[in-house]
C-alpha cells in the first residue's frame, strides 16, 4: 500500500485520531522512508481498545498482556504500543522518527535492523 492509499484508508479509519497511531512499516511510508507496505498497524489507546472489543472485534492478548486486532484484510491494531511521542503527517497521527527507532530495535528481527539502517539513511539524508 503506497502513501496516497494509505492516507485515504487513514482519513476514513471511523475513529478519534487521538487514541490511534500508524506504527512500524506504515510509519516508515508516510515518513517517505519506504514506498509503501503490505498493511497498516496501529498503536491505540486502552479506550479503543475496549470500544473495539465493545463492538465484537476479535482480539489476542500479547505477551505484555495487551490486545492485538485485526481488522478487515488490512489494519492491525495493537493496544498502547508507543515508544517516545506521536507526530502528525499529514493530517495523520504517527509514532515520532525516534520512537520507530526504539520500536523497531525491540522487535530486533532481521527485517527491523534493514528498516532502522533505512531510517538512519533517511535522517542523514534529510539532514542536509
Amino acid at each position: 500500500m503506497k502513501k496516497a492509499e494509505m492516507i485515504e484508508k487513514l482519513k476514513a479509519f471511523p475513529y478519534d485520531p487521538a487514541e490511534y497511531w500508524v506504527i512500524t512499516g506504515g510509519a516508515m511510508v508516510l515518513y517517505g522512508i519506504r514506498e509503501e507496505s503490505s498493511d497498516i498497524d496501529l498503536g491505540c489507546t486502552a479506550g479503543l481498545a475496549n470500544r473495539l472489543e465493545q463492538e465484537g472485534y476479535l482480539y489476542k492478548v500479547t505477551d505484555d498482556g495487551n490486545r492485538w486486532f485485526k481488522l478487515g484484510e488490512d489494519i492491525e491494531v495493537f493496544e498502547n504500543w508507543l515508544f517516545d511521542t506521536v507526530d502528525h503527517v499529514d493530517g495523520i497521527p504517527v509514532i515520532s522518527v525516534q520512537g520507530l527507532i526504539e520500536m523497531k530495535k525491540d522487535l530486533g528481527r532481521e527485517k527491523d535492523l534493514r528498516d532502522i539502517a533505512l531510517i538512519n539513511d533517511f535522517l542523514a539524508h534529510s539532514a542536509k
